[in-house]
């Protein structure tokens, strides 16, 4: 295995499917004990606990919405309560939104910020101290690269994910020294189920413009993930490391 978090625990948000449920799957593989967060996908993400533990590893469902600041500290505390003191958070749970600005209203602005942003906010809140004061952890976000470029038809979730990534460089600085690392990853166009509801026609225009000329792999992004999680990043902080097949490139 590149990576030996053997006793580590994670929880990962979001993770009955897609990106989230394979970061849970490596994580479990590489030895971490892993608490599967889900809202409302409650087979989902009790399938994915049965897949985990039958492989070998140890796993947890919790519900919660972590838009809601109670639910994400009540999911800290049961993961911590089962499986132990927190190493590694993994922000993931977020929702995407394609409107024209002529479409999409308050309450659409709203409910991606109360999940994108202060989702984030809430569960890095819920973990951030006793991180601290173990002299400990990881925290790891997923933003988007239309965090880091215009996207007039996805406003919201573009402003949301710019957000994601200004609050992990602002953090990450301010937990460096008690040797907490925040970073971030982002994904552009990831072979997950959204894609289903996707024109095909738009599809096939953003991979023509992807210089690997194709769509990333959700167990792509996992491994990133595992990298900013593993010693191996040890001086990396506050990062966001874009995963887009070249199509987006910071400085």
């Amino acid at each position: 295995m590149p990576y030996d978090f053997t006793n580590k625990v994670a929880v990962v948000t979001g993770a009955s499917r897609g990106i989230g449920l394979a970061v849970a799957r490596q994580l479990s593989a590489y030895g971490a004990k892993v608490c599967v967060n889900y809202k409302s996908s409650k087979e989902r993400a009790e399938e994915a606990v049965r897949e985990l533990n039958t492989a070998g590893g140890e796993a947890m469902a919790v519900q919660a919405d972590v838009s809601d600041q109670s639910q994400a500290q009540q999911l800290i505390q049961q993961a911590e309560s089962q499986l132990g003191p927190i190493d590694f958070l993994v922000n993931n749970a977020g929702i995407f939104d394609v409107a024209a600005h002529d479409e999409f209203d308050e309450q659409m602005w709203h409910r991606t910020m109360k999940i994108n942003v202060d989702g984030v906010f809430y569960c890095s809140w819920a973990v951030k101290d006793a991180m601290v004061a173990r002299g400990y952890g990881r925290i790891v976000n997923i933003a988007s690269i239309a965090g880091l470029e215009a996207k007039p038809y996805a406003i919201a979730y573009a402003t949301s994910k710019a957000a994601v990534v200004g609050f992990t460089r602002s953090l990450g600085q301010a937990l460096a020294a008690d040797n907490v690392r925040v970073n971030a990853v982002a994904p552009g166009l990831i072979d997950t189920e959204i894609l289903a509801d996707c024109d095909q026609a738009w599809l096939d225009r953003l991979i023509d413009i992807t210089p690997s000329k194709r769509i990333g792999q959700a167990d792509e992004v996992a491994r990133m993930v595992s990298f900013l999680l593993s010693d191996e990043s040890d001086f990396t902080v506050g990062q966001t490391l874009v995963l887009s097949g070249g199509r987006v490139n910071l400085p």
